[in-house]
């Protein structure tokens, strides 16, 4: 014969016993909510409330309340009932300074700061007597509430150069230089400098990783000065010409540009140069070398807008593949 019926049964339908075996096996909700799900699942499979209890390992009041919870077709019956909560230590008048505070730059209140972070704004509070003591994390909190993060920059451009109508041309002109069909008589060279690189020689080699061990390379170095890298980067081959230099001045582009006219074949009846807008590229003793060799044609790119100078790309993977960590 079969055993009495479970005191503490639940009836499903099939579309709620799918959403809490859903519930009951996901590994991406809280971890409350899961239990929950099962202890509902087999309270409707018929177990008692002794066995769900041994099963997962939970007192039976516990089994019960949320059996009870489920039953009485609450809404959200599986999720935790609002509380109050601990009372807040600090008023509004408190987070209204913290808001204040950062919102305004540190040099406003006259400390030599950059910017705010939440200890720098924790003292600045107790500094100006708005309270007698507060924690980082309180700070946090409060700031969090309101959406408001002053630790974090990013840059923008003033309205500096207009964005009129010679901008734009110029912008036109890049893009034309780097999209149309070239003909067998020119190429495009995005041409810049990277200054300033260190030269610095490890006292030691470095070391391969390892398994269980990262790349090891000396601290210590010799320094062998500084250079500067003169690229040429051809937009349609890839391929890159550089020279480097001890300064960066227009007689060491002039130089650089010599270097390409040897270079590059003489087949090749028109090079277009794009390059920064800066005095190197067009002072008296550029202009004049250009006239004397009208094979070449510089393109300038618009102010701020360095970034449409390919050869920065280039610029790029050579720091982060050969010079984050010198040992040359």
């Amino acid at each position: 014969m079969p055993g009495p019926k479970a005191k503490h049964q639940i009836e499903l339908t099939d579309e709620e016993r799918q959403k809490l075996y859903k519930l009951a096996v996901s590994r991406t909700q809280p971890a409350s909510l899961v239990v929950r799900a099962r202890i509902i699942l087999l309270a409707a499979d018929g177990l008692p409330v002794a066995e769900i209890s041994r099963r997962l390992g939970l007192a039976r009041n516990t089994v019960k309340k949320w059996i009870r919870r489920y039953d009485q077709k609450q809404k959200n019956a599986l999720k935790d009932l609002p509380r109050d909560g601990r009372p807040p230590i600090f008023n509004a008048f408190v987070a209204m300074h913290i808001v204040k505070i950062a919102c305004e730059m540190p040099s406003v209140r006259g400390r030599s700061l950059d910017r705010w972070d939440c200890g720098e704004i924790a003292r600045e509070l107790v500094r100006t007597g708005v309270v007698l003591t507060i924690s980082e994390e309180t700070v946090r909190r409060i700031l969090a509430t309101h959406h408001i993060k002053p630790w974090r920059y990013h840059m923008w451009l003033s309205e500096k150069t207009p964005r009129d109508e010679q901008f734009c041309s110029c912008v036109r002109e890049l893009i034309d230089l780097y999209f149309r069909p070239l003909t067998d008589e020119e190429c495009v060279l995005s041409v810049d400098e990277n200054t300033s690189i260190q030269a610095r020689k490890r006292i030691a080699p470095l070391i391969a990783a390892a398994p269980g061990k990262p790349v090891l390379y000396e601290h210590e170095y010799e320094r062998k000065g500084a250079l500067n890298l003169f690229a040429a980067f051809d937009t349609r081959t890839g391929e890159v010409y550089g020279q480097c230099y001890g300064r960066k001045r227009q007689i060491e582009f002039i130089d650089f540009l010599e270097y390409l006219d040897v270079a590059i074949a003489p087949k090749i009846k028109t090079i277009h140069i794009v390059c920064d807008n800066v005095s190197v590229h067009h002072g008296k003793q550029v202009k004049k070398w250009l006239a004397a060799h009208p094979r070449f044609v510089l393109h300038f790119t618009p102010v701020h807008c360095s970034w449409m100078n390919q050869v920065e790309q280039w610029f790029g993977i050579l720091k982060r593949k050969r010079l984050t960590l010198p040992h040359f």
